[in-house]
């Protein structure tokens, strides 16, 4: 192995560390808000409690709107059945809507995977990263996330939609171009080694300004 392949080998690693350290931080700030929620909970039912006594219905309907648009920015939208999964998945939802991208998911994972937490968190954030930075280029009514996973057969099945500033964006080789620093660079480049040592196939399309990316990673 030459001293090129060496140093990026090493900048990937270190790429990777940082990208799994961030990723867990805003799993512990999306847990942090939470158990502020739980922890306010009591104080919750001592003011509709005071509310009743009154018998203001009005205001208790009011107080239970104002609880449930609270606790929805907070609260566990995905249960895949995989735990890591639904860390990185809903930690990346929470941040998409903060920037006002709407998110549509639907992802579920039944089996046990073969393939490593790591590697699961490496492909899932740099994808959800990637969509996220694109969408921040539109318009707030142009933005949109969409996400599936499930297993077809004995493979799971990943598909990251979001719409992009331009109508066909242009290929180099087996990637699409990027304006963005050198990271995301090493995460594309993370994510195609980490499918091809799983045995798996990646697909990237860019039409009528839509980028997709679809993943396939056999399980057994």
């Amino acid at each position: 192995m030459g001293f090129l392949s060496r140093r990026q080998d090493r900048e990937l690693e270190a790429y990777q560390r940082e990208l799994v350290d961030t990723h867990y931080r805003e799993v512990e700030n999306m847990y942090r808000q939470i158990r502020g929620w739980r922890h306010d909970y009591r104080n919750h039912i001592q003011v509709m409690k005071a509310l009743a006594a009154q018998n203001d219905m009005a205001g208790i309907r009011e107080y239970l709107d104002k609880l449930d648009t609270d606790l929805n920015t907070v609260d566990t939208v995905l249960k895949t059945g995989n735990a890591m999964a639904d860390a990185i998945l809903n930690s990346k939802i929470s941040l998409a809507r903060s920037r006002h991208i709407p998110v549509q998911a639907d992802a579920r994972i039944p089996v046990k995977l073969r393939m490593s937490e790591l590697d699961l968190c490496v492909i899932l954030g740099n994808l959800f990263d990637n969509a996220i930075e694109a969408s921040l280029a539109l318009p707030e009514d142009r933005r949109l996330i969409r996400v599936y996973m499930d297993m077809k057969g004995t493979q799971l099945y990943i598909s990251f939609t979001n719409f992009t500033a331009t109508a066909k964006q242009k290929k180099i080789g087996r990637r699409f171009a990027t304006t963005k620093g050198a990271g995301h660079g090493f995460g594309l480049v993370r994510i195609d080694n980490l499918i091809e040592k799983l045995d798996g196939y990646l697909s990237r399309n860019s039409e009528d300004g839509a980028f997709t990316t679809e993943i396939l990673i056999p399980q057994l």
